[in-house]
C-alpha cells in the first residue's frame, strides 16, 4: 500500500458493474488496524464494561470485527441514521430510524461508525447521545475522510484517514452495493 502524506493510495484497478474501482484498503490491512483499534479500547476501557453504539448499517462489519477483537465486556446497541439515500454525496438531511434501547445514563459511550465524511451524521447522533446523560461519549471510526467535511466531530479512535472520494466494501455501499467485498475500493 502506498502512503503519501499519511493517507493512503490506491494500488489496484478494475471494472465491477459499469464503474470502475481501485483498492485502496486490503482486507489484511483492515484486520491489522481493526485489532489494533480493538486493542487500543480495550486498554482505555480496563475494568469497566463500555456500551458501544453501532450506527447502521454500514458499520456492521467493522463493529462486529472490533468487538470481537476486544479483550474487555461490552455492551452492545445500534442507532440508524442516514443521509446518502442513494446518490454519491450527502444530501444534507439526517433520517433517523432506530435509536438506542440500552439506558446510557451514567455509561461510558463508544460511537462506532464506518466513515466519517460531512461529519453532519455523526455530530448529530452524538448530540442526542449527550442528551442521554452518558458518562462520556468517545468516537471509533473505521475511515475519516476530509474531502467534503462541514462539521467537526472529535474522532477519539481512527483506523484510516483518506483525503477524498466515494468508497465501498466492507459495509460500505454504493446504493445498498458492494457492502460484501472484504477489500475497500474507491468507485468511480
Amino acid at each position: 500500500m502506498k502512503r503519501k502524506n499519511g493517507f493512503l493510495g490506491k494500488v489496484w484497478r478494475g471494472k465491477v458493474e459499469g464503474f470502475t474501482k481501485e483498492l485502496l484498503i486490503s482486507r489484511q490491512e483492515i484486520q491489522k488496524r481493526v485489532r489494533e483499534l480493538a486493542l487500543q479500547i480495550s486498554k482505555d476501557y480496563h475494568g469497566k464494561e463500555p456500551v458501544l453504539i453501532g450506527v447502521l448499517n454500514g458499520v456492521v462489519f467493522f463493529f462486529a470485527d472490533l468487538v470481537r477483537y476486544m479483550t474487555i465486556p461490552s455492551k452492545l446497541d445500534f442507532i440508524r441514521a442516514a443521509s446518502y439515500g442513494s446518490g454519491t454525496s450527502s444530501s444534507g438531511t439526517i433520517r433517523f430510524s432506530k435509536d438506542v434501547e440500552i439506558d446510557i445514563k451514567g455509561q461510558p459511550v463508544i460511537l462506532v461508525e464506518d466513515i466519517v465524511d460531512t461529519g453532519l451524521t455523526l455530530a448529530k447522533i452524538r448530540e442526542i447521545l449527550e442528551k442521554k446523560e452518558p458518562e462520556s461519549v468517545r468516537i471509533c471510526v473505521l475511515i475519516d475522510k476530509h474531502e467534503r467535511r462541514q462539521a467537526e466531530v472529535p474522532i477519539d479512535y481512527c483506523g484510516f484517514h483518506i483525503q477524498e472520494g466515494f468508497i465501498v466494501g466492507y459495509g460500505l455501499d454504493f446504493n445498498e452495493q458492494y457492502r460484501y467485498l472484504s477489500d475497500i475500493f474507491v468507485l468511480k
